[in-house]
């Protein structure tokens, strides 16, 4: 599939070409489409089309530039008002429950970042929009952190492709390396930070039971039967 669309996009030139430019990064995360077509591959060949003058290079920003904010927004907006339900229906080879907990978590922590750094990973900009919109995020937050990564990521690949020119093939399979491996650091990094807050839970449930024990024995044993004790000749006067 992707090679028929890489083949569409270079037959193309003018607007049925910028048109592709921009629904592809559009459609990414606005219906999960970046779990089968990666957004940079088209704005990378977009680049080369600004290169073979086939495309303007400001026309071809424009359009992939656009199409990352508009489909975040999109996503937003659908992550907000059908989430979880959508999230449930995936695969759970792509998707697995842990990792969209965990991504909700990594959301009310980071805010703006975790959206800016999102954009950067193929599977993580299918996601994150949808995510934040599920998360409750202020959209003003949402979009200012949109607009920053939706411009930076579409200005870089767009480059990538004009700057290689005829070797745009070669740089893009570097890219989709490089959005992999950005995605292996991110999950390594999140299930180092579990795996530490697992074991400073454990350490402090250690505590607690630990200060527990030592109040029970300096309270002393209670009485067998539960007995209330007898009151105290002192205690019988006084009340007579």
């Amino acid at each position: 599939m992707l090679n028929v669309i890489i083949n569409h996009l270079l037959i193309f030139s003018g607007w049925s070409a910028l048109a592709l430019v921009f629904l592809l990064p559009a459609l990414e995360s606005s219906v999960f489409l970046g779990f089968v077509v990666p957004g940079e591959t088209a704005v990378v060949v977009g680049g080369f089309l600004a290169y073979e003058h086939r495309v303007s290079l400001p026309g071809v920003l424009a359009a992939a530039i656009l199409g990352a904010i508009v489909g975040d927004s999109i996503g937003f907006w659908v992550g907000g008002r059908w989430g979880d339900s959508l999230l449930a229906r995936l695969p759970k080879r792509l998707v697995k429950p842990e990792h969209v907990e965990q991504g909700k978590q990594t959301i009310h922590r980071l805010g703006g970042r975790a959206v800016f750094s999102g954009r950067w990973v193929s599977v993580l900009r299918a996601l994150v929009p949808g995510l934040c919109g599920t998360s409750r995020m202020k959209y003003g937050t949402f979009l200012l952190w949109n607009a920053i990564g939706g411009v930076t990521w579409a200005t870089a690949y767009i480059l990538v492709g004009y700057l290689a020119g005829s070797a745009w093939q070669r740089v893009e399979h570097y890219t989709s390396v490089v959005s992999y491996s950005l995605l292996g650091a991110i999950a390594a990094a999140i299930a180092a930070v579990v795996l530490v807050r697992r074991r400073r839970q454990r350490a402090r449930d250690r505590e607690t039971l630990q200060e527990m024990a030592v109040d029970e024995a300096e309270a002393g044993p209670a009485e067998p039967g539960g007995a209330v004790p007898a009151p105290s000749s002192a205690s019988r006067s006084s009340e007579v």
